[in-house]
């Protein structure tokens, strides 16, 4: 019955075709790292990863070509990364993962070091027949010190992301440092909208 019962859960939290974590386990993920953020100051930060141009794929060589590029795309994304780091997938061609403990100089390392890794790959789709991909990657860090919201987390990368695919694709871009400015959603989140003080802001966090 136990075995059962944790097979189901794995089936409720993982993607079924890269058995990576799936959208709704990675949002929980995201929550808890958030709340580990604003008690302790350390840095995360969130990766998100869109393979480039591929409906071209589909369209070319079939649906299921598509699924091998997603599956390897999926597996060089977890190889690339810590054990300790979570990889999901959370949408067509659509990746994430959350780095804690994640500083900016070693964030450009990962990161530069995952779109090398799928820009390496020779994927199988058929009889003789090989396909290249590449990626256009954001990422973010979470606010430190400041309890935000997952959403606004999401939308700082999602930034970055449509940053990367302007400049061409098949790149990264990284937010400069970890925030330490609080928006104004999270000035929300902190203080209450009636909140009419923003010199606050600067005083709740701690002085390096």
């Amino acid at each position: 019955m136990q075995s059962l019962v944790d097979g189901l859960c794995n089936l409720s939290s993982r993607d079924p075709l890269t058995g990576l974590v799936n959208r709704r386990q990675f949002e929980a993920t995201l929550d808890r790292e958030m709340d580990r953020v604003a008690r302790s100051g350390e840095s995360a930060m969130l990766l998100l990863i869109d393979i480039d141009h591929f409906k071209r794929i589909n369209d070319t060589y079939g649906h299921a070509a598509g699924d091998q590029v997603i599956r390897a795309v999926g597996h060089a994304l977890q190889e690339s990364v810590r054990p300790m780091d979570t990889v999901a997938r959370i949408g067509g061609e659509e990746f994430a993962s959350v780095l804690p403990n994640c500083g900016p100089a070693f964030g450009q390392t990962v990161t530069e070091r995952v779109r090398q890794s799928i820009e390496r790959l020779a994927i199988p789709v058929g009889p003789g027949l090989q396909v290249q991909v590449t990626v256009s990657i954001g990422a973010a860090f979470a606010p430190q010190w400041v309890r935000s919201s997952r959403l606004l987390w999401l939308e700082r990368a999602d930034q970055q992301l449509y940053r990367a695919k302007s400049a061409g694709r098949n790149c990264v871009c990284l937010e400069p440092a970890p925030v330490s400015e609080v928006s104004q959603e999270e000035r929300g989140l902190l203080f209450g909208p009636t909140v009419l003080q923003p010199d606050l802001d600067n005083d709740f966090l701690p002085k390096p």
